[in-house]
């Protein structure tokens, strides 16, 4: 089963344009998270997907391919389509380029359902649930079959508790936004257009529920800590650091 990874590296983020190349600790956002990325041991080949010579130039320097796409794309798995359809590939995996906390090892966990269920179309990974990830706009929480496939996505604290707001977090998972597609499975989602549903939460993930697939979720201890604004910047650096730290003793 060949494995493709691809990273979307958008120049024109809304929030913070150029994020790609932003320094943390002396090296670029990107360099980060393809560093993360290469010490996986299922992903065969790693494609950079952008709309920016600069970041393009910077991905061919650290030996992964870059492929240019249209900055208007509406998604980042329209990014990644665009970015792997002439690529012989059985899954693909959508890696967030602003996660520089990516390792390989997580997203050698989201591969392992492929090879466990040959039918299967799509997995993401979810973690434990807080109280401030529940109450949190920003953070899309999870509700899992008994297979522990997803049954619905949402920004609102799900599932209603009519007693405590606790028993929600133990019903739940919080989604942390990597993506494994089939890739035939992701040429149908990137075909499809935009529902309604997946307007309304803001949540594209939601397109795939709705056209009947199965999203296998996996459980991680793993959290999500995206640089999304220049504010993020001094938290995420501490972070870093403090995993280089414990990784040295």
């Amino acid at each position: 089963m060949k494995i493709v990874g691809v990273i979307p590296a958008r120049f024109a983020s809304t929030r913070f344009p150029g994020k790609p190349l932003q320094p943390l600790l002396e090296k670029p956002l990107l360099q980060w998270v393809v560093e993360g990325v290469k010490t996986s041991k299922k992903i065969e080949k790693i494609l950079v997907a952008t709309d920016h010579d600069e970041i393009a130039a910077l991905a061919e320097s650290l030996g992964v391919e870059a492929v240019m796409t249209d900055s208007h794309l509406p998604s980042g798995s329209d990014r990644v389509w665009a970015a792997v359809k002439s690529f012989a590939a059985d899954v693909v995996i959508n890696i967030q380029g602003d996660e520089p906390l990516v390792t390989g090892e997580l997203l050698d966990q989201l591969v392992e359902p492929f090879v466990q269920d040959p039918h299967l179309q799509m997995a993401t990974l979810g973690r434990e649930l807080d109280q401030n990830s529940l109450e949190s706009k920003n953070s899309a929480k999870i509700v899992l079959d008994r297979d522990h496939c997803a049954i619905y996505f949402s920004r609102f604290p799900i599932p209603y508790s009519r007693l405590s707001s606790a028993e929600n977090c133990d019903a739940a998972l919080k989604h942390l936004g990597i993506y494994a597609y089939r890739k035939n499975f992701l040429q149908l989602f990137c075909s499809t257009p935009l529902t309604e549903i997946e307007q309304c939460e803001g949540l594209e993930q939601l397109r795939a529920l709705y056209l009947g697939a199965k999203i296998k979720v996996v459980k991680t201890d793993h959290d999500s800590w995206g640089v999304d604004t220049p504010e993020d910047v001094e938290w995420v650096e501490k972070l870093i650091h403090e995993r280089n730290s414990r990784g040295k003793n």
